[in-house]
C-alpha cells in the first residue's frame, strides 16, 4: 500500500522509517521531506502547497491513509479536509488540535477538567500582564499563547526578564500573533518527561516514554530550543507514575475532549513535571508527536507501526498491542551554526555515519541540492542509537556523531544524563552503587 507522512523533519523522518519496514507498505511519500528522504530510494519527496494539494494527490495516488507530523498543518485544518474527501488520515482536527496551538484553550480546558496543571493566568495587555507578575513573582514562566516552533517560552528567573518577555510579546510583536497573547504560569521544580499515546477518540495506545533535553548546552544552561536530544525509557516514569498519568491525564482529556464534540484522534503528547514527592502536573500538550522524542521511540518499537495507525484511524485501539526493545534509545541532536537565533544554512555536510539496524542517523534541517548534502535549518540530523543501558546507548551515539563532518555543527555531549546510574525496581526509583 502506499502512505503519505506530512511534514519535514526528523520526527517525519523517523516515522517514515519506521512504516517502511512493514512488509504491507511499497510506496512512502513525504510532503515536503528533506535531504535525507530524497536521498533514500524507499520514499518520494513531494511538495507541499496547501492542504487542498495534498488531498488532491492523496485521491490521485490512492494513498491508503496519511500521518501528520508537525502541528501547523494541524492547526490549519488538514485533517478536516482529508475527511471532508473521504480519506483516512491520521491526527486531530482543528478543534481539537486548540490543546497544542492556543495555550490559554489548553489551560481552560485542564480548569474545566480538573487536570492537574500549573496556576496561570491570561493576558492580551502588557500592564495587566506586569502587574500579575509583580503580585506572584520570579522565577515564572511566560509563554506565547499560538505555535511559536518551540521558542515560545520563556523561563524568566527574575522580574526583570519577566518584563522584558512580556514586552517582547504583546508590545514589540516580536512573535507576531502567535504571541499576541501571552500565558503566565507559575514555575514548576522537578524532572520533565514526555508522556505520548495514540487514541482513537475513545480508547488510548501509551508508547513509550521518553526525555527532551530543551536547553541548548550541556548541564541544561543556554537557550530553550525545540529539543537537543531525548532518550527513552524515562527511569522516573515508574509504573506506578504511569498508571497514574493515564488515570489524572491522559483518559481525563481524551473524555474531556468528547464531551465537548472534539473527539481527539492522532498522537496526544503530555508534557509532565515530577516533583521530587512523586506528584505530576502538565506543562503543556502537544497534537503530535514530539521531535526528537519520535526517533528514540520509533527505534524501540518491535511492533509495526503501519497496523497501530491503521487500527487506530478505524476506532478500534483496543484491539492492538504494541511490543517495545527492552534496550535503550539514545537520540543526539545535530544543529546548525549559530542555532537557535538565527541558524546558517547552506553548508556542506561532507561527513555521515553509516546506519545499521541498531543506530540511525534521522535527518531534519538538510536538502539535497547539486548533489550535495546541505544544511538547511536549525536542527540537522538526530543521531540515535540502542544500548543494553543507557550508558552504551549514548557511547554508541556519540560514536557515530564522531563521523558526522559540517562546519559550525554543534550538539550537546550530555544527552541522557539524568538517567545514568538509575534503574527501575518494583516501582522503586534506585540509584546504583
Amino acid at each position: 500500500m502506499k502512505l503519505l507522512v506530512i511534514g519535514g523533519g526528523g520526527r517525519e523522518h523517523a516515522l517514515a522509517w519506521k512504516l517502511a519496514r512493514s512488509a504491507r507498505v511499497h510506496n512512502i511519500y513525504i510532503a515536503p521531506g528533506n535531504g535525507g528522504t530524497a536521498r533514500d530510494k524507499r520514499f518520494h519527496n513531494v511538495p507541499y502547497e496547501s492542504n487542498e494539494a495534498l488531498a488532491d494527490f492523496a485521491q490521485r495516488e490512492s494513498i491508503a491513509f496519511t500521518v501528520v507530523g508537525p502541528e501547523a498543518p494541524l492547526a490549519s485544518g488538514v485533517v478536516d479536509v482529508f475527511r471532508s474527501r473521504g480519506l483516512r488520515i491520521f491526527g486531530p482536527t482543528r478543534a481539537a488540535a486548540q490543546l497544542e496551538s492556543s495555550k490559554d484553550f489548553a489551560k481552560a480546558f485542564m480548569q474545566r477538567h480538573r487536570i492537574p496543571t500549573a496556576a496561570h493566568g491570561s493576558f492580551t495587555a502588557a500592564a495587566a500582564a506586569r502587574a500579575y507578575v509583580s503580585e506572584r513573582g520570579a522565577p515564572i514562566v511566560i509563554k506565547a499563547d499560538g505555535l511559536a516552533a518551540g521558542k515560545g517560552v520563556v523561563v524568566a528567573m527574575t522580574l526583570d526578564d519577566a518584563y522584558a518577555a512580556i514586552d517582547s510579546m504583546l508590545i514589540d510583536n516580536r512573535m507576531g500573533a502567535s504571541g499576541s497573547r501571552v500565558v503566565i504560569e507559575e514555575f514548576l521544580a522537578g524532572e520533565e518527561a514526555s508522556f505520548i499515546v495514540m487514541s482513537d477518540g475513545k480508547n488510548v495506545l501509551a508508547l513509550a516514554t521518553s526525555q527532551d533535553h530543551k536547553r541548548l548546552l550541556d548541564d541544561d544552561r543556554g537557550p530553550n530550543t525545540g529539543g537537543m536530544g531525548a532518550y527513552s525509557p524515562a527511569p522516573i516514569v515508574t509504573p506506578t507514575l504511569h498508571a497514574k498519568v493515564l488515570r489524572e491525564i491522559i483518559m481525563p482529556t481524551i473524555n474531556g475532549m468528547a464531551s465537548e464534540g472534539n473527539p481527539f484522534t492522532g498522537f496526544l503528547y503530555a508534557g509532565l513535571m515530577i516533583d521530587p514527592q512523586g506528584e505530576v502536573k502538565t506543562v503543556e500538550f502537544n497534537c503530535r508527536l514530539g521531535d526528537p522524542e519520535t526517533q528514540p521511540i520509533m527505534l524501540r518499537l518491535k511492533s509495526s507501526l503501519a497496523p497501530l495507525i491503521d487500527a487506530a484511524i478505524n476506532g478500534r485501539l483496543d484491539q492492538v498491542e504494541a511490543e517495545w526493545d527492552r534496550r535503550t534509545a539514545l537520540g543526539v541532536v545535530v544543529a546548525a551554526a549559530d542555532y537557535p537565533e538565527n541558524p546558517r544554512n547552506g553548508d556542506a555536510i561532507t561527513r555521515l555515519p553509516n546506519d545499521d539496524d541498531d543506530c540511525i542517523t534521522f535527518h531534519a534541517g538538510t536538502a539535497f541540492e547539486n548533489e550535495q548534502l546541505v544544511t538547511r535549518g536549525g536542527r540537522v540530523l538526530c543521531v540515535t542509537a540502542l544500548g543494553e543501558t543507557v550508558s552504551a546507548a549514548q557511547r554508541r551515539a556519540y560514536d557515530a556523531i564522531d563521523q558526522v563532518a559540517f562546519d559550525g555543527m554543534q550538539f550537546r555531549r550530555d544527552i541522557g544524563h539524568r538517567a545514568l546510574g538509575y534503574r527501575v525496581e518494583k516501582n522503586i526509583r534506585i540509584v546504583d552503587g
